[in-house]
């Protein structure tokens, strides 16, 4: 795996945002015709979820967020020296959707702007790339290199409704993190990896450059197991994620706490991709974390894709200020296959309360007609 070490970047603050849209596993057994998703959505640990409508983008969300967090942080915009944004439900084809975040927070004209293509592991590789560019920015001066990470996706936007494999488990939300120069701060360390052949288990196949857009690509069809969905829907395939989760997110797991030093009882918190609590409960056994330390926060939001770490992180520990001392172990895997596993120490971060999005009047809508909709 690809080990990065990074010194003197401290994350300074956290915030999350999802949308005011709720969709329940009750409207999932109406659109199913069937009381069985009413175990399915305990079994994953899904029983609600958060939905963006048409129109809400997953840049909508992180600006919510980063407004709220920039606020809390009392930060001058000026001293934001990049923006980063990490999703695969961007605004367009093209631009870059960071170009656009720039000019809506207000940012300078000096700040770098960026897009990462990426899932399920996007939060913890964004970590990694926004750091460096912290180290690159300050040039070792206290006070210099701020950016903005801005994690997010609307996954549901790509989710056929009447594909049972999908449907009742993805929800949307966006995040915003703050990474400073701190001579102060411990060491975070990154462990990376990547295995393209997987490609095929977790895709939306047309709508690209490989596959493009046709009047047939987004006809929904019967698939496997009765599923109904397009080509231009996603595809997964639980069994396969599954197997890949346990044959390397363990591997990912160890390798990190090795670089960093850390043991088991060091760590005194687990933040992985929220999944779903099955595969999760898998996890933490095989890694033999207590119960405690390991967080499970699917409930009220659904697996949000690469906005779920720090969605997580939200709901746990939002406050004011953290003050606390929390050494964590981040942990995102899933789509390409990518993984990726941060060591990270936080202290003093700032961690609003979760945003919820209203959607603006001119989309607003409720779940029934976004349900109709569909």
């Amino acid at each position: 795996m690809a080990i990065i070490r990074v010194e003197n970047v401290r994350m300074a603050g956290l915030a999350s945002s999802v949308p005011d849209v709720v969709r329940t596993v009750d409207d999932d057994i109406e659109r199913f015709k069937s009381e069985d998703f009413r175990k399915i959505g305990e079994s994953i640990g899904v029983t609600s979820r958060r939905i963006a409508p048409a129109g809400v983008c997953s840049s909508d969300l992180c600006v919510a967020a980063a407004e709220r967090l920039l606020e809390a942080l009392e930060w001058d915009r000026d001293t934001v020296q990049a923006v980063l944004f990490v999703s695969q439900t961007p605004d367009y084809r093209a631009p870059a959707t960071a170009c656009t975040l720039q000019t809506r927070l207000g940012l300078p004209t000096s700040c770098a702007a960026m897009d990462i293509n990426l899932g399920c592991s996007g939060y913890v590789y964004g970590l990694a790339t926004a750091a460096q560019f912290v180290l690159g920015m300050a040039g070792g001066q206290e006070h210099g290199g701020r950016v903005l990470l801005l994690v997010g996706d609307t996954i549901t936007h790509f989710v056929s409704p009447d594909d049972r494999a999908s449907a009742p488990l993805f929800g949307d939300a966006g995040s915003a993190t703050a990474l400073e120069f701190s001579s102060a701060a411990e060491p975070i360390v990154f462990s990376l990896g990547t295995d393209g052949r997987g490609l095929k288990h977790l895709i939306v196949p047309a709508g690209g450059e490989r596959q493009p857009r046709t009047e047939e690509t987004g006809v929904r069809t019967a698939r496997e197991s009765g599923n109904v969905r397009s080509d231009e829907d996603v595809y997964m395939n639980g069994a396969e994620v599954f197997s890949f989760a346990l044959q390397e997110v363990p591997k990912m797991v160890r390798s990190t706490l090795t670089e960093a030093g850390w043991s088991v009882d060091d760590v005194d918190g687990v933040v992985m991709h929220q999944s779903n609590k099955i595969m999760l409960n898998h996890l933490r056994k095989r890694l033999k974390f207590d119960e405690d330390k390991f967080l499970i926060a699917l409930e009220g939001y659904g697996n949000t894709s690469c906005a779920s770490i720090p969605l997580a992180m939200t709901h746990q520990w939002a406050t004011a200020q953290t003050s606390q001392k929390l050494r964590l172990v981040l942990a995102g895997f899933g789509i390409g296959w990518s993984w990726g596993g941060a060591a990270v120490t936080c202290e003093n971060m700032v961690m609003p309360e979760l945003v919820i999005y209203e959607t603006p009047k001119s989309e607003a809508t409720t779940t029934q007609a976004v349900n109709e909709a569909a």
